[in-house]
């Protein structure tokens, strides 16, 4: 059971920009400009939006070519996942290794985070706070590196290119993974953590409240 007061408890508002505090009421944080909100209203319908969102984008970016070669000869329209067998058996696996844990591993991965944060919140499944926000920092943290896979595609874009004689550029599958990216990391900022210790402190509420009705109801049995 958790016994430790929150700053809305005390009668403050904390500022989710720069983590000054202020009296509950205040409107606008004086130090950044920020909005000050106690909670985010309507949190979790922009977590499921931008969510959908980015689902919807990401199929796309798996079907659609990342990269279009294009040599003296012969061209080529690549997916992701073709690019990365590509690299694989000319015997770059490491790099293959990272295109696929950037591109599929770690977007899949923070899809099904996201989801179950917002479920878990929203339908109070049972798991402790402590775990809940280790997977909210987990996706804050690998939210920096989900842009991998388009930074080596406009890497290559602007190294490959020699005229007639050979040429890469990206391709349309580019567009919707970044797209996909920047809708996960909105879902993932709609997300307001503090939601997770206020479904806490609820069932530690509850806790006490069945634990005091045992002890009401223990003198009268006896």
């Amino acid at each position: 059971m958790s016994d430790t007061a929150t700053a809305r408890d005390a009668g403050l508002v904390g500022c989710i920009r720069c983590a000054r505090v202020w009296p509950l009421g205040t409107h606008h944080c004086s130090r950044c400009g920020a909005r000050l909100t106690s909670r985010a209203r309507r949190g979790l319908a922009w977590v499921w939006f931008w969510w959908a969102l980015g689902l919807l984008a990401y199929v796309p970016a798996n079907i659609w070519p990342m990269l279009e070669t294009r040599l003296l000869l012969t061209s080529s329209d690549d997916t992701i996942i073709e690019g990365a067998y590509k690299l694989a058996t000319h015997g770059s696996i490491g790099v293959a290794a990272v295109i696929v844990l950037a591109s599929v591993v770690i977007p899949l991965g923070k899809f099904l985070a996201v989801a179950w944060l917002a479920l878990s919140v929203q339908y109070h499944l049972p798991s402790s706070a402590k775990w809940r926000h280790r997977v909210y920092e987990a996706i804050e943290f690998i939210g920096r590196w989900s842009m991998i896979d388009v930074f080596v595609v406009a890497i290559l874009s602007s190294l490959v290119q020699f005229s007639v004689l050979a040429s890469v550029k990206p391709g349309p599958a580019s567009l919707a993974f970044a797209l996909s990216v920047i809708c996960t990391m909105l879902a993932a900022l709609s997300f307001d953590s503090r939601m997770i210790w206020d479904l806490d402190d609820e069932a530690s509420a509850g806790q006490r409240d069945d634990l005091a009705a045992v002890e009401q109801s223990a003198p009268a049995e006896r």
